[in-house]
């Protein structure tokens, strides 16, 4: 509605504006920085590179959930000695306007000696190969190895054996506002106000604080208005810790804004994977056990937990909904020399989704059953919750057969296989594809998958008027927090909505927090709020005892009356109670003055949603075009508080999961230069290439959390890839093909046609 205030926006008196100059190299050495040029312009305040960057820091960038054994590899804000990939810092401009600080870029002198690159994660670790960081002696930061069961046992008492490749491209997380930080010192006081696009301004303030040395207590960090963030505005980066140190050197505003270019450059990537699979089954179609290698390329540096990441929650979902016990996997993160990965939507889950649909259907294809069929069978079934899987973690609740059932039902299946064969027969290239997933959310307790705290805060405040304050450490950037926390403070003090306003995103008026990711706000934030909610509730039925001069114990709050039910007709309101409860006299009772609870809650384990997906496609024989005619999802998310708001994070989530599998692909070529660097290169999808979808859910509430719900922001996304290729390959499997990787562009499919004799003549 144009009413928003996005870092973007933010106007102060005396103002400068930062620039950052670059590497255009994928590696090279630094040899000289010369800015004498560049500071004889009167417009440009001052400049500042990477060595000094160094001095000038108190430390590289901390990382979390570091083991031994692990070669992670943090950063300083900008390159030093060496760059790793195009796009790394290597020096920063600040001007009285962003025209000048741009120009004054081109006139630092930098002389760089270009050395070999690293692109290819597979050739990053033969032997021989350039190493990204010389000091570390090798390319791989973590290499982690487990067995559960008896893979072995299962894979000699097999009846067959499938296997497979799957590539998953990088992406380039793309919010509708890029990244932005405006720094404002004060040096009377020594505090420091930043306003960032973060989803977590709690967890900046303390990364931003270590990295400068800086107080956290006179660190103030504001973020009320983010334009989406998909994991990519999680962790910390240069500029959040540059612009605050050139903003103390010039006692005035700095300002900071990337441009698109500079996004695809410098925002880390997502996903950048490779898997190989083999699954043991038996004849009747029962998956007897898994062998699986993960390689994640990491890029340049370790981001945050990404090498974590790797180690935990990659493999943690490696059962998916099925009751395999026997798992044998070995995780890599690799080093190469591109700009960093870290957080993307299904963190950590999408990979074990895919190949476990995929090798479903490889199943059923091998053994000439329906796909629904060998799900059927292998589900694990609704009356085992809480399940525990093997690889350690507690699924809470679960129906997966009738998730299933539902999405059959709403896409009428059967008729969609009847028209499948008739159009075959007219030559027509039509596929039904399935996904059946499970994903951990509402990280979730802090010695679990995270590595990160795991805990939320809450402020439930009801004033002199009976107007409800809610602050919360759960910070927004689409998800509609405003709504449905309100709808959960209103809930557990009988108190209209209207009468409830919500804040957050600031770290002066909410002291502690963690913040927005992995699907935690309303499993984790929402749960504070009702247990902050409930104390308050408490206290105010203290208060309405005294003015009834009753016993608490018989005191109900029904209507906004507090009452007892043997005389309902006498009573005390709402505005009776918090009146008396801030006024003069004191509360009757002795009960201390206001009404104000905080709750520091943790869950005790995570949530697991899950949803069912049909997606049927159509493929052009000449063009190899894939047209999504239909997608069906019915979801589980427990407990649904807003069904508005679940809808939309699904349609979200729907639409960024096919946009991987049908255009998404961060592309490099061998000397490590991004080509997909603009949306003139990299596609992503448009409204008018979406059905409209057929959306539904289920409801099994989690036994996790006082509200019995599940995280919902990911679900979705992680569904729709497998989904969508085992729709096209299921199209052309009559041709005999039976894999083809993401992303599904036109000419891709058309080689696979042609090369199995189906494109048109």
């Amino acid at each position: 509605m144009g009413e928003g205030k996005f870092t973007g926006d933010v106007q102060l008196k005396g103002m400068a504006h930062m620039s950052v100059l670059r590497s255009p190299h994928a590696h090279a050495r630094i040899v000289r920085i010369d800015t004498t040029q560049a500071l004889q312009d009167p417009q440009v305040l001052a400049i500042v590179t990477g060595i000094e960057m160094a001095q000038l820091c108190k430390t590289e960038f901390p990382l979390a959930g570091v083991k031994e054994g692990m070669k992670a590899k943090g950063r300083w804000p900008m390159a030093t000695d060496i760059v790793r990939y195009v796009g790394e810092p290597v020096a920063a401009v600040v001007a009285t306007n962003p025209e000048a600080a741009l120009d004054a870029l081109q006139s630092i002198e930098v002389e760089y000696q270009p050395l070999k690159p690293v692109v290819d994660m597979e050739k990053a670790v033969m032997p021989g190969t350039q190493l990204v960081h010389e000091d570390l002696g090798t390319n791989t930061a973590v290499e982690a190895s487990r067995s559960v069961g008896d893979p072995d046992g299962a894979f000699q008492g097999a009846d067959g054996v499938v296997s497979l490749r799957l590539a998953q491209p990088r992406l380039v997380p793309n919010p509708m506002e890029a990244r932005a930080v405006v720094a404002s010192y004060e040096r009377g006081t020594g505090n420091m106000t930043l306003w960032l696009t973060t989803q977590g301004p709690h967890f900046e303030r303390e990364l931003i604080a270590q990295v400068l040395g800086f107080p956290e207590h006179k660190l103030r960090v504001i973020s009320i208005d983010v334009g989406g963030g998909f994991g990519c505005k999680i962790d910390a980066y240069a500029e959040s810790v540059i612009a605050p140190l050139l903003s103390m050197r010039l006692n005035r505003p700095v300002k900071w804004a990337e441009d698109r270019q500079e996004h695809f450059l410098s925002t880390i990537h997502g996903r950048g994977e490779l898997q190989y699979v083999e699954a043991a089954y038996k004849n009747d179609g029962t998956l007897l056990g898994l062998r699986i290698q993960y390689f994640t390329d990491l890029g340049a540096y370790c981001v945050g937990g990404s090498h974590a990441v790797v180690e935990t929650l990659t493999p943690s979902g490696g059962q998916g909904v099925y009751k395999v016990r026997n798992i044998a996997w070995t995780t890599y993160g690799i080093y190469t020399h591109k700009v960093p990965v870290g957080p993307y939507r299904g963190y950590g889950q999408h990979a074990t989704a895919y190949f476990l649909e995929r090798v479903m259907d490889l199943i059923a294809r091998r053994l000439d059953m329906d796909p629904v069929a060998v799900r059927r069978l292998n589900f694990i079934a609704p009356d085992a919750f809480p399940y525990r899987n093997p690889i350690g973690g507690q699924y809470d609740s679960g129906d997966y057969e009738s998730a299933l059932d539902k999405a059959l039902e709403l896409a009428d299946y059967d008729s969609l296989r009847e028209q499948q064969h008739q159009l075959r027969e007219q030559g027509e290239l039509m596929g039904i594809g399935l996904a059946v997933t499970v994903d951990a959310s509402g990280f979730g307790p802090s010695t679990g998958l995270s590595a990160r705290a795991g805990h939320e805060t809450a402020i439930v405040r009801v004033d002199a008027g009976a107007r409800v304050t809610v602050a919360t450490g759960s910070s927004p950037h689409g998800q509609g927090h405003e709504t449905t926390f309100a709808q959960i403070a209103a809930d557990a003090l009988g108190l209209p909505i209207e009468d409830v306003d919500v804040v957050y995103g600031d770290t002066l008026v909410i002291p502690q927090g963690v913040g927005t990711r992995a699907s935690r706000s309303i499993v984790v934030g929402g749960s504070a709020v009702v247990e902050a909610s409930q104390r308050v509730k408490a206290k105010a039925t203290e208060v309405a005892a005294g003015l009834l001069q009753i016993d608490s114990e018989f005191v109900v709050l029904e209507g906004g009356r507090f009452f007892t039910e043997d005389i309902p007709d006498r009573y005390v309101t709402w505005p009776d109670v918090a009146q008396a409860a801030h006024g003069i006299p004191s509360p009757p009772g002795g009960v201390e003055r206001g009404l104000e609870a905080t709750s520091y809650w943790e869950p005790p384990a995570y949530t697991y949603p899950f949803c069912a997906n049909v997606a049927v496609v159509r493929i052009d024989r000449d063009t190899g075009q894939v047209k999504l005619t239909s997608y069906v999802s019915v979801d589980d998310c427990g407990t649904v508080i807003n069904p508005m708001v679940v809808e939309g994070q699904v349609h979200g989530g729907l639409a960024q999961g096919i946009g991987a599998a049908l255009f998404e692909e961060a592309v490099w070529d061998d000397s490590g230069q991004l080509i997909t660097g603009s949306f003139m290169d990299y596609a992503m999808p448009l409204a008018e290439e979406f059905p409209m979808f057929t959306i539904d859910r289920t409801v099994t509430p989690s036994p996790h959390n006082p509200l019995g719900v599940k995280g919902m922001g990911e679900s979705p996304t992680v569904a729709a890839v497998p989904a969508l290729v085992n729709a096209v390959v299921d199209a052309m499997a009559h041709l005999g093909v039976t894999h083809v990787d993401i992303p599904l562009k036109p000419e891709k499919v058309w080689r696979v046609l042609r090369e199995h004799g189906g494109a048109a003549t």
